[in-house]
């Protein structure tokens, strides 16, 4: 059978815990985008993205949702995505998606002009101290923190994320001589404004703007993801705020089908972007059901350009 869209997605979301709430939200999240798709008539049919059974030639474009185990079995991925890009086209396209899986992008992006966290890049073998790291991110920045964060350049839902203050970097220092022979790390400086205000998730489709969440961080931590027991709110963003995310999908290098604009106020007041997710990130489709409508129109329309073309 031939389909239009294949939603992908983590093979342990194919048989879910029903009484587990997280995963019930990804089932949901999964089923309002198919019904939107159905509704317009195209096929779709969802799948893992290890399944090896399926033909990828078999669909015309495919939709990364909930593929999250994929920064725990990166190589096994990439080879996976390297091999189906050839067979099926993927939403966000194959080339966005390689650039965006790996945070060397918001290096990108601060080169175009888009606040980021100031952020210290630290390449895999590495022969960097912790310590030295800190110093020469003191340097770069001109900063007058104490506390960091080191988190890997691929990674997802706070992996390998660690918050610390610069006088107890040698207890951090066997962990980060391990994850540093094994991948290259970032070292940013902390950002007080994400715990006491939150982080501001806005997503748009085609560029234009769509919807909004706040994630907060659960009292005493400073992960807003709800792994961590962080909470999710309705958010009605600034006209200002809006026009940051917008400058941050436009300054990618092709214009995104969809995108998450994970922004903040920085230490020094400004808007900056902690995240632009653009592969699998959570869209939040259950709090604004017709957004799922929005995506498949556009995917609709993206099928017909191909078949015209």
């Amino acid at each position: 059978m031939k389909y239009d869209v294949t939603i992908l997605t983590d093979s342990r979301y194919l048989q879910p815990d029903k009484d587990n709430i997280y995963v019930s939200n990804v089932i949901l999240e999964d089923q309002l985008i198919i019904k939107a798709l159905e509704k317009i008539g195209l096929s779709v049919t969802r799948k893992a993205w290890d399944d090896p059974e399926f033909d990828w030639e078999s669909s015309q474009f495919a939709l990364f949702r909930a593929t999250w185990d994929y920064f725990d079995r990166f190589d096994e991925f990439f080879d996976w995505f390297q091999k189906t890009k050839k067979k099926t086209q993927f939403i966000n396209s194959g080339p966005l998606i390689q650039w965006n899986i790996d945070k060397h992008y918001l290096r990108n992006l601060a080169s175009k002009g888009i606040n980021i966290p100031k952020t210290l890049f630290i390449e895999k073998a590495s022969k960097l101290t912790l310590e030295e790291a800190i110093q020469q991110a003191k340097e770069q920045f001109v900063s007058r923190s104490r506390e960091f964060i080191l988190k890997p350049c691929i990674a997802g839902a706070a992996r390998h994320t660690y918050r610390f203050e610069a006088d107890k970097a040698d207890e951090l220092e066997p962990i980060f001589q391990k994850l540093i022979a094994e991948e290259a790390m970032m070292l940013q400086e902390f950002q007080k404004n994400i715990v006491s205000e939150g982080e501001m998730s806005l997503v748009l489709f085609d560029g234009a703007y769509s919807h909004a969440v706040l994630k907060i961080a659960k009292p005493g931590d400073f992960r807003v993801q709800d792994d961590y027991g962080g909470s999710v709110h309705e958010y009605q963003p600034s006209f200002e705020e809006i026009e940051f995310a917008k400058k941050v999908v436009e300054a990618c290098p092709e214009l995104p089908t969809y995108a998450r604009v994970d922004i903040f106020r920085d230490n020094d007041g400004n808007w900056a972007l902690a995240e632009l997710e653009i592969f699998e990130p959570e869209l939040w489709f259950r709090n604004k059901t017709e957004a799922a409508v929005v995506l498949a129109e556009i995917i609709k329309s993206k099928i017909a350009h191909e078949k015209v073309s």
